[in-house]
């Protein structure tokens, strides 16, 4: 790399690099990078990541994980303000969080009642082939 993509306090890292250390693809860092959710340096058809867009990418794969959607992360990476020690960000994750989760709860509990209910199921199906089993065996 060029001397001025590289600084005491910032490396410059090439979209195949940031594949690398995130395990993504070129096409994800791209789509972000469409959605302006991340802003490399762009040299020609080369993208160099900043610390900044590699801060940005850790927190859009955690949040991505979470279930947010895009414009939560949008919201969140837009209330990034070191001055205030990102407080108003903080405040505003923990409260996306909290209804991501109380959502999560829910899908939980509606998945472990049909998993129930299908148990349920699939024992009165054993009872009744067993009982059909049976019939046949004592008719022949």
């Amino acid at each position: 790399m060029e001397d001025i993509f590289m600084t005491d306090t910032e490396q410059h890292m090439t979209i195949r690099e940031m594949c690398d250390a995130f395990e993504v693809t070129a096409r994800t860092l791209r789509f972000y990078e469409s959605k302006e959710l991340l802003f490399p340096i762009r040299q020609g058809t080369r993208r160099w990541f900043t610390r900044k867009d590699r801060a940005r990418l850790k927190l859009i794969l955690r949040a991505k994980r979470f279930g947010f959607s895009l414009e939560d992360i949008r919201q969140l990476l837009d209330l990034y303000d070191p001055a205030s020690q990102n407080l108003t960000q903080s405040l505003r994750a923990i409260e996306i969080g909290k209804e991501r989760l109380a959502d999560m709860i829910s899908q939980r509990d509606a998945l472990n009642e049909a998993i129930t209910d299908l148990e349920n199921q699939l024992v009165a199906g054993e009872e009744m082939v067993a009982s059909l089993t049976r019939m046949n065996a004592k008719a022949s």
